[in-house]
């Protein structure tokens, strides 16, 4: 029986300052946290034991996933000291995954087309590990395979010289095989067991490592364009429902969720856009590509291209919020008092854009 594995520690300082106080897995998009993404995905594949890797977050990581059973699931989590490499992860989760051939997923990536199909042909086929690749501009960012007759001959961790565009996404297979070559390989440059020097001992014992191209979209959500993108993508899949209350006055047009609670009054809504619930629109517009929290209270301002999450409130701006992630709680609003001035209370590690 085929298990699943999520690793979800690190400590996403690409994300900072939002990441000094959640885990990078729980940065929603579209509203729903990265991590559930994977989770359905994996359950979805018809996979139900998981094991979570957990670091750090793990407090708010198990609080906000539980015993899995509201995916049909059941959530092992197995603790890692500190940040040491995919390998390491592998490596300390033996003693759950046992001889069964298992999913790996990163946590804080998401696939649109989901696993399944992933799944039921490494199933089929048993090599000792399959892995999910897709074409990169710049496969010098990117973990890269080298193929040969269909299968993986090389992969070369962010390769100075091109040897390919074809990049790793963050979904592996593997059967027990892999257990012998995470103990058999060393720390890298960055002191880090890395799952790409365990595939190529794989290889380099004469293995079958199988690739599998992806069709689909694939994001790795750790930077805030990455973020945005993702939310975009996400948000254009999504089916239009009104559970919330709008006035007379306020329009919604396009694939636009509103979630009970919420509501609208003398707004303008465009889709695809989701609006989570008890967050309150007055007066406002909310542009396409917007994922307002529950919560959240806008107020005489317009919002585009965003992720607002839980609780923040935003109201009386004279220009619109574009292209940006507001943490929970967080309050940006303006005064009209003379002298004009900006007033600021920002954590380490902010970033404030101001444009006119």
């Amino acid at each position: 029986m085929m298990k699943g594995l999520i690793l979800s520690g690190g400590k996403g300082t690409r994300l900072r300052p939002l990441t000094y106080t959640s885990a990078k897995q729980l940065v929603p998009v579209a509203n729903k946290p990265v991590l559930f993404y994977g989770i359905e995905a994996i359950a979805a594949a018809g996979i139900q034991e998981i094991g979570i890797v957990v670091g750090d977050t793990q407090a708010e990581i198990r609080a906000a996933v539980g015993d899995g059973s509201r995916w049909g699931v059941r959530i092992t989590y197995i603790e890692q000291d500190a940040p040491r490499g995919l390998a390491h992860a592998v490596k300390i989760s033996e003693p759950f995954l046992g001889t069964s051939p298992f999913v790996m997923y990163l946590g804080d990536n998401l696939l649109n087309k989901g696993i399944t199909h992933f799944v039921q042909e490494f199933d089929r086929e048993r090599p000792a590990a399959q892995i999910l690749l897709t074409k990169v501009p710049d496969p010098q960012m990117f973990g890269v395979a080298q193929l040969k007759d269909g299968r993986v001959v090389r992969l070369v961790e962010k390769p100075k010289e091109y040897i390919g565009d074809l990049a790793l996404v963050g979904v592996y297979m593997f059967g027990p095989e892999v257990f012998e070559s995470v103990r058999r390989i060393r720390p890298s440059d960055r002191n880090e067991l890395e799952i790409t020097d365990a595939i190529q001992d794989l290889i380099d014992r004469g293995l079958t490592v199988r690739p599998h191209i992806v069709d689909g979209w694939w994001k790795d959500t750790g930077k805030l364009e990455d973020m945005l993108e993702a939310n975009r993508l996400v948000l254009d899949t999504i089916e239009p429902r009104n559970e919330g209350t709008l006035d007379a006055a306020s329009r919604v047009e396009g694939k636009v969720v509103i979630e009970p609670g919420a509501v609208l009054e003398g707004s303008v809504v465009r889709g695809p856009a989701v609006i989570g619930k008890d967050a309150r629109i007055i007066r406002s517009y909310i542009g396409p590509f917007t994922a307002i929290g529950p919560g959240v209270e806008i107020r005489d301002s317009e919002v585009e291209h965003s992720i607002i999450l839980e609780g923040a409130s935003i109201r009386d701006l004279a220009n619109r919020v574009t292209d940006s992630l507001v943490g929970r709680n967080v309050r940006i609003y303006r005064e009209p008092i003379k002298p004009s001035a900006y007033r600021f209370m920002l954590g380490d590690n902010s970033e404030v854009g101001i444009r006119w």
